[in-house]
């Protein structure tokens, strides 16, 4: 039988028993009442619906749970060390002294490191921005990084239900997920979809739509969450200091997470439950809607701007969050605390009150966007150089990989053997648009510190908070 005709049996049965019950309590009211027995025999059937319904509540919706994740390292040939990126640079026509000088200004002081990646057609003088590049750049990043995932779950594409493909830049036909389904010979009735122009949010967003989608399977069902963006396809060769930013921060990386409604054994028991998710969007405010965008200059060249205001948009739209997620995942003391602040505030009287999340949360993720608006999102949230360690270690070795970012700083933390069982991870994913995203995951085993080193496999142990508080790579 399908899965899809077993979803159908399930959900046939569950209402049929809601149906059964609920005449059977309105048949023992009747008879007691047409029985004129006493009247405190009336509480029979009305206690035992209300137990019904707490019943069927608690089975409506399945928790969710990560599997596991997977990030793809590339080779080592594609390597992009500074020298030779602000040298390719100087050798490209399209661009004057004072764009080279911006680029190389930019990157110099963003914090990055000598290993970042970019995809083959962009190591060419002139870069090569063809749609073929961009097909051979997805299946680069597509086919190793779900190998490894199969292979370490031992979960088959096959047993696939849902698969969620997030991508900002690149929306070829067949679509990405079309790819995925091709490539595995995934089954018939897989539902897929793709997320484009959501930036780095899109990783929090694929998760959304993959555990609404579990949460009401009655049978045992995976969903396929792949995070990446086509780096070839946001190549600016003008000169808008604006979109020359795009060039210098963002890098090759992928990633892919299983989950599941059911928590299984063996090798495939799951790392992580969600605890919370909460999506806050500023869409509706010209300021902010305008903030980051993809348009053409005044040669015709299109790119991705991002205006000298996006710093501070992206501080109100972190602030409109917090007041969302803040009474959601804190302690009651803390919940105590912000009542009183927002009182106080709403006086005048007090403006700097941030909630203490580490009491809640012991690790943070967000996007890798530069060493400035790291800091100054995680000085906002009252984390310091030592809990964003994760975040800065990872642009300095793999750059801005979009959505896929947060992955690699989670693996990170696993590789650094810091997860453990009942600790809590804060994916808080800001993207275009603007979008805030927060995914709370609870760890629900112990994690072997090796288990998924993945790409920090060779690296890992050079990257230390020292004394001084900066990221290094020994």
């Amino acid at each position: 039988m399908e899965i899809s005709h077993k979803d159908h049996l399930f959900f046939f049965l569950h209402h049929f028993s809601i149906l059964f019950f609920l005449l059977f309590c309105l048949s023992t009211e009747t008879f007691i009442f047409l029985s004129k027995y006493h009247p405190i025999y009336h509480l029979i059937p009305i206690s035992f619906t209300i137990f019904l319904r707490h019943c069927f509540s608690i089975f409506s919706y399945s928790q969710v749970y990560i599997v596991d994740f997977s990030c793809l390292k590339p080779p080592k040939n594609l390597r992009v060390p500074i020298s030779n990126f602000i040298e390719h640079l100087s050798l490209i026509s399209c661009f004057d002294k004072e764009s080279v000088s911006f680029m190389a200004k930019v990157i110099t002081s963003s914090g990055m490191g000598n290993e970042t990646y970019f995809p083959p057609s962009l190591h060419l003088i002139p870069p090569s921005c063809r749609y073929q590049d961009a097909v051979n750049e997805t299946h680069m990043l597509f086919f190793p990084t779900l190998d490894e995932l199969f292979k370490k779950t031992n979960v088959s594409p096959q047993e696939i239900d849902l698969i969620v493909v997030n991508c900002s830049g690149f929306c070829p036909s067949p679509s990405l997920s079309s790819i995925i389904v091709n490539r595995y010979k995934m089954r018939r009735d897989v539902k897929s979809y793709n997320i484009s122009g959501m930036g780095c949010s899109a990783g929090v967003i694929g998760a959304d739509i993959a555990k609404q989608f579990l949460e009401t399977r009655r049978v045992k069902s995976y969903a396929l969450v792949v995070s990446t963006e086509i780096v070839s396809t946001g190549w600016y060769s003008g000169k808008d200091p604006r979109k020359l930013i795009l060039n210098c921060f963002f890098r090759t990386g992928c990633s892919a997470a299983l989950l599941t409604n059911q928590t299984l054994t063996g090798t495939s028991r799951p790392k992580y439950r969600i605890s919370h998710l909460l999506r806050t969007q500023h869409s509706n405010i010209d300021r902010a809607y305008h903030s980051t965008s993809r348009e053409e200059d005044d040669k015709g060249i299109s790119g991705y701007s991002i205006e000298r205001y996006l710093v501070d948009v992206v501080s109100n739209l972190v602030r409109s969050h917090i007041i969302s997620l803040a009474p959601i995942i804190l302690p009651w003391q803390e919940k105590l605390r912000y009542v009183i602040y927002y009182f106080r505030n709403n006086k005048g009287i007090d403006h700097h009150y941030v909630p203490d999340f580490r009491k809640v949360v012991n690790h943070f993720c967000m996007p890798s966007s530069g060493k400035t608006l790291i800091k100054r999102v995680g000085k906002g949230l009252g984390f310091d150089d030592v809990a964003l360690e994760a975040v800065l270690a990872t642009f300095h070795r793999f750059g801005n990989q979009s959505s896929a970012s947060m992955w690699y700083q989670l693996a990170y933390l696993e590789a650094k053997g810091r997860v453990n069982s009942g600790g809590r991870v804060w994916q808080l994913g800001l993207g275009s648009g603007p979008k805030c995203n927060s995914l709370v995951l609870e760890c629900v085993r112990d994690i072997k510190r090796d288990e998924n080193s993945g790409p920090w496999s060779d690296c890992v142990h050079r990257y230390a908070i020292l004394m001084n508080h900066e990221i290094y790579g020994l």
